[in-house]
């Protein structure tokens, strides 16, 4: 099986170096933190529900709480993979926990925002998270399906987790800001950077499969 590590420039940072270290100094599984991301994508979840129905000052500190959240998730998706490596903590299960907390975490924060526009826009709104989870769990498995074919793991995007995440980030604070101003139709920014997720993601899923056909036919397992 190839190796299946996410290229992160932020990787190499002095901050990231620093709270992994202190990580392993507490005793902190990698196993452990990749379940806090889930913890953090519940708490997204239930910030995104919340914000449904409120309004205002309400609305924004929702939004921005599931924004928050987001970022939280992604910081755990670091460290876990830096304590593992650098630090020698790996386990026998770290594969399962690299993969099924993240897509945990990625339905939740996804459907999560979709129930945030139900009563914006009850017909459209819960729908396009839906299909923004069902996308990034293809794209997913489209990744480890040319793994399990001796392919090395294809994290190209446009619509990657990072990708998905930072719009999914700038949907909410855009939102949180505009129902801070006390503007109408705060949430539509947030349904246009689910859209947006939707059609970035659908075009990952298509590209990967492509790129995966291509090195098949090719009889190359290299990247």
């Amino acid at each position: 099986m190839t190796e299946n590590r996410r290229p992160l420039k932020s990787r190499g940072t002095g901050w990231a170096t620093g709270l992994a270290r202190l990580c392993a100094l507490m005793g902190l599984s990698p196993d452990a933190i990749s379940a806090l991301s889930v913890v953090f994508a519940g708490v997204g979840f239930w910030a995104f529900w919340m914000s449904a129905t409120a309004e205002g000052a309400e609305r924004a500190g929702w939004l921005f709480t599931a924004g928050v959240a987001i970022q939280l998730r992604l910081l755990a998706n670091l460290l876990d993979g830096m304590v593992a490596v650098e630090h020698g903590r790996g386990g026998p299960l770290g594969p399962v926990w690299n993969e099924l907390p993240d897509r945990i975490a990625d339905a939740l924060f996804l459907v999560g925002a979709g129930m945030a526009l139900r009563v914006y826009d009850p017909a459209f709104g819960p729908l396009l998270g839906w299909i923004a989870a069902l996308l990034a769990v293809l794209t997913a498995y489209i990744r480890e399906l040319g793994r399990a074919l001796g392919q090395e793991a294809d994290f190209v995007g446009p619509g990657a987790k990072p990708h998905r995440m930072a719009a999914l980030t700038l949907g909410c604070l855009i939102a949180a800001g505009l129902a801070l101003a006390h503007v109408d139709h705060s949430f539509a920014a947030l349904w246009l950077a689910l859209a947006v997720i939707v059609l970035l993601t659908a075009a990952t899923v298509v590209r990967r499969t492509l790129r995966l056909g291509r090195r098949l036919n090719a009889g190359d397992g290299s990247a």
